[in-house]
């Protein structure tokens, strides 16, 4: 007789989250709490012809939590936390600003050497609250599970889909339904946490007490260079004059002083100019050339050459090319050097290279090594998995959660928004940024729901040490004001 053979069913993914206790002293007081980092199983309801079959697994998703041990859940807030990207892990949050400890990384002409530095964040937010950091699927150690595709994520709706699961499992596991919650975002992760509130609002009846925006971005629309829409280049011009003064290219003049007159050009004359087209007069064009010249630091010769719009990328090639040197677009006040000097647009950006490395090597040591979590998978910092981005539900109009945002404001009068800007972050400029929080369609009562903050660094604010202290401080009484508790 031959033996009957019996299908193996494969093995289903599990959590795999590891519990670790510390200690940190902040502003003289000792917070003892729990770390518990790893990965979560998203699992997706299985119904065929009617007939419920079950979870099947869908994404295995790293988280990073810690909470204060003794605390009041019906009191203590909770923050979820992530970066941008799309397709960055959330490590420059947690180590840069938020978590309990933080790299050492230097800063604009002092930068730490290889192999870098941990210290106790004696600024960290979890001293007023507990803190979620999440990477996305393809991010971090997140991954899609055995047999599916990872681009079934990689796009605005399954994103938030699934960072809402999470969100909804970590509140429902750990009995935080009635603590206040808030969620901070940065970059694309504004973009992210708008369409969250309303979503988690929507879905599972889960109102939030605030959002932390880092460098916001609501709308693209209001950072897009393209034929026949002019807004960018507007909106990014105060960033332009901030970054020249920053290199010394207004003199002595305050640069309060210098944003007030581009704020002034950019919300009047230019864009009336960039509108005309060719019927703006002579006289007119080289009145706005002379202007943009002086504000940007950028040549006369030039400005006339591209037609009064200054595309950002091409305006940190060009900006110091005299000097042979690069300008970031992620922070401006960091320079770098370029293969040639003959380029149109920088083939790097300095600012992104000067921050990596400390980043990288310090969530690589202190998962494994402080928080006793091993993974062979390399983490991905900024997924290079991420080909392509869906923003499928957009199509035909531009990408936004602005209406999003506001619609989880007027249903929830309660919601406290935190907008965090820094003068020269390239990526996302704070006068978009303003631009968009101006159009929100909310009633005028709500905008005292709204606070804004300003830093003189760049898209991650942190990074310069003065920065990092005043936006803790800035987050921490955010948090305080916003918890009703």
């Amino acid at each position: 007789m031959s033996e009957e053979k019996t299908e193996e069913k494969p093995e289903s993914p599990a959590d795999d989250l590891v519990t670790t206790q510390h200690s940190i002293t902040v502003k003289g007081r000792e917070l003892n709490y729990t770390a518990t980092a790893g990965r979560v199983v998203l699992k997706e309801e299985v119904i065929k012809d009617g007939v419920f079959e079950g979870h099947k697994p869908k994404a295995e998703v790293f988280l990073t939590a810690y909470t204060l041990d003794g605390a009041d859940p019906l009191k203590r807030p909770v923050t979820f936390a992530f970066n941008g990207g799309p397709g960055s892990a959330s490590l420059w949050l947690h180590m840069g600003v938020l978590g309990p400890r933080r790299v050492l990384s230097g800063d604009v002409g002092n930068l730490t050497a290889p192999p870098y530095g941990l210290a106790d964040n004696e600024e960290s937010l979890l001293a007023e609250s507990d803190l979620v950091f999440i990477d996305p699927v393809s991010t971090g150690f997140s991954r899609a599970a055995k047999g599916e595709k990872p681009g079934s994520y990689h796009g605005y709706q399954p994103d938030i889909d699934s960072i809402a699961e999470i969100i909804r499992l970590w509140t429902s596991r750990n009995g935080r339904w009635m603590s206040p919650k808030f969620i901070c975002g940065e970059s694309y992760g504004t973009l992210r946490a708008a369409g969250l509130a309303e979503h988690l609002q929507k879905k599972y009846g889960m109102y939030l007490n605030g959002l932390m925006l880092i460098s916001s971005v609501l709308d693209f629309a209001t950072l897009e260079f393209n034929e026949g829409h002019d807004l960018g280049y507007t909106l990014f011009l105060p960033t332009y004059a901030a970054i020249a003064h920053y290199h010394g290219l207004h003199g002595e003049r305050p640069l309060e002083e210098v944003l007030a007159e581009a704020e002034e050009f950019a919300s009047r004359d230019y864009p009336y100019a960039l509108a005309r087209g060719n019927r703006l007069s002579d006289v007119e064009r080289a009145a706005t050339v002379e202007k943009l010249a002086r504000l940007t630091g950028l040549s006369e010769e030039y400005v006339d050459a591209v037609d009064l719009r200054i595309e950002h990328i091409r305006f940190f090639t060009e900006l110091l090319r005299r000097d042979r040197k690069t300008v970031g677009r992620i922070d401006g006040r960091f320079t770098g050097w370029d293969k040639d000097y003959g380029r149109e647009e920088i083939s790097a950006d300095p600012s992104i290279d000067a921050i990596l490395g400390p980043y990288a090597a310090s969530i690589n040591h202190y998962l494994h090594a402080e928080l006793g979590y091993s993974n062979d998978l390399p983490y991905e910092t900024l997924s290079r998995a991420i080909e392509q981005w869906s923003y499928k539900e957009f199509e035909g109009r531009h990408v936004t959660t602005a209406g999003k945002l506001s619609a989880a404001m007027r249903a929830n009068p309660h919601l406290k928004v935190h907008v965090a800007f820094g003068w020269y972050d390239g990526a996302t400029p704070y006068f978009a940024a303003e631009h968009l929080i101006a159009h929100l369609q909310i009633p005028k009562e709500l905008t005292a729901n709204i606070e804004s903050a300003y830093y003189p660094a760049g898209h991650m604010m942190y990074v310069h040490e003065p920065s990092r202290i005043q936006q803790s401080e800035d987050l921490a009484a955010f948090v305080r004001n916003s918890s009703n508790t």
